[in-house]
């Protein structure tokens, strides 16, 4: 994330985490601040090999955190590390997306850091329903900058909170999947199948 601004310490809470299962998929993992309920950092645990979901999980926050005091230098000196939560609005809103409500997160506040136009685009994102799709060109139309294609995948490229920020929701104009940081191509045409769409290129 190259043009993100550096966050004060201030605006790195004490913070909780939550998973669930996603069935065939990996387990959704999402870290927060439990004061706000606001989503800080969201990402999927695959399990390599025999490896348990339990290490992937602990392996996928590790760099989670890794990112955000990536972006907040002021906090390297101390330690974050965040605790596991199994109630509460966001845990709920987790479990209830595993189990199948696909608009359970869409109701929670998220922050990440970056550009004003990252942020449009981010928007933009969260307005995209379940069970559709839009292609980069689309959704940088919706950001408000039609001919900011290469900008607006950016934006997908860079987004640090999955699931809550769609960008498994944006896909190539000619019907392609494009890329998908959270997990390649195959792990996108999952998510999006899960929603109803079963899109073969």
């Amino acid at each position: 994330m190259t043009d993100a601004p550096l966050l004060p310490e201030s605006d790195l809470p004490e913070l909780r985490w939550c998973s669930a299962s996603l069935e065939g998929v990996g387990a959704i993992v999402v870290i927060y601040s439990p004061e706000d309920d606001t989503i800080r950092a969201a990402s999927l645990a695959q399990a390599t090999g025999e490896e348990p979901e339990v290490a992937a999980i602990g392996r996928v926050l590790e760099k989670l955190m890794d990112q955000l005091e990536a972006l907040a230098p002021a906090t390297a000196a101390r330690e974050m590390k965040p605790l596991p939560a199994d109630r509460g609005r966001v845990a709920e809103a987790v479990a209830a997306y595993a189990a199948g409500s696909h608009a359970a997160l869409d109701e929670l506040p998220v922050v990440q850091p970056g550009s004003a136009y990252r942020q449009d685009v981010w928007a933009a994102m969260r307005e995209i329903p379940a069970g559709e799709t839009v292609s980069y060109a689309e959704l940088a139309q919706m950001a408000g900058r039609p001919l900011a294609h290469r900008a607006a995948a950016s934006a997908c490229a860079n987004n640090l909170v999955a699931f809550a920020v769609p960008c498994h929701r944006v896909i190539r104009a000619d019907g392609g999947l494009g890329g998908y940081g959270f997990g390649g191509i195959e792990t996108k045409r999952a998510l999006l199948a899960r929603e109803g769409l079963h899109l073969t290129r």
